[in-house]
């Protein structure tokens, strides 16, 4: 009997793929159906990414960062009240570019020298909830996080001293890991527990904290200081 947690996983995650460059939309649109994920739409600019996710509410908005009409942060704010994950693939991995896409609610940022393999895993990562990084990415998102918590304006914004819901054990032992930058692979693999397990976890920590994705729960919980515990 198929368990319906795992069917949950597989499902096809629906897509739309926002890129102003033609030759490489048609490609990403063409290589994400190949392998079975279900483009709902595209965009060429903007504008129409705003207009086309609210229209067909995806599950990720695969997302080029330098679209005419609006930057990809810009997008990323314009749906921040929308249930779709963003995932940013763009031709840059300059610093100021990344932690601009993630502080306006991106769920993970890859850069277009990734294979077609590697994208299409990190959109059923991202539809997951789970932060996706190209190799090295990671560590520099962690380490502003880390940044801001020592920055006391960002400290008041964050207010550390808000209450905490009353999470688990577990819950908060995942919490606490997900703070080292961690993924639920890794994590599972730490705590002897399943992938979905971990997934389950976070999912039930997001919702607790009336949080969106990974990204905005390690910087919670850096905020509140659980890397330290």
């Amino acid at each position: 009997m198929t368990d319906p947690t795992d069917a949950a996983e597989a499902a096809t995650p629906r897509v739309l793929v926002a890129d102003d460059h033609p030759l490489w939309l048609s490609a990403l649109e063409r290589d994400l159906s190949a392998r079975g994920v279900d483009v709902v739409g595209t965009a060429a600019d903007g504008p129409a990414a705003v207009r086309r996710t609210r229209a067909t509410t995806p599950d990720v908005l695969v997302l080029d960062l330098n679209l005419p009409g609006m930057r990809g942060d810009e997008v990323c704010r314009a749906l921040g009240d929308l249930p779709t994950r963003v995932l940013i693939l763009s031709a840059s991995g300059e610093q100021q570019d990344v932690l601009a896409a993630i502080k306006a609610g991106a769920t993970g940022y890859l850069v277009k020298s990734a294979s077609p393999q590697e994208i299409v895993d990190a959109v059923h990562a991202t539809a997951r909830g789970e932060a996706v990084f190209t190799p090295g990415l990671a560590g520099l998102v962690l380490g502003e996080f880390r940044r801001l918590r020592t920055d006391p304006a960002e400290e008041a914004a964050a207010d550390p001293a808000r209450p905490i819901p009353q999470l688990t054990p577990r819950e908060t032992e995942v919490l606490r890991l997900v703070a080292t930058g961690l993924g639920s692979k890794d994590i599972a693999a730490q705590l002897h527990l399943s992938h979905r397990t971990v997934q389950n976890h976070v999912q039930n920590t997001l919702g607790k904290l009336h949080l969106h994705n990974r990204v905005e729960l390690v910087r919670f919980a850096l905020a509140h200081g659980l890397e330290d515990d």
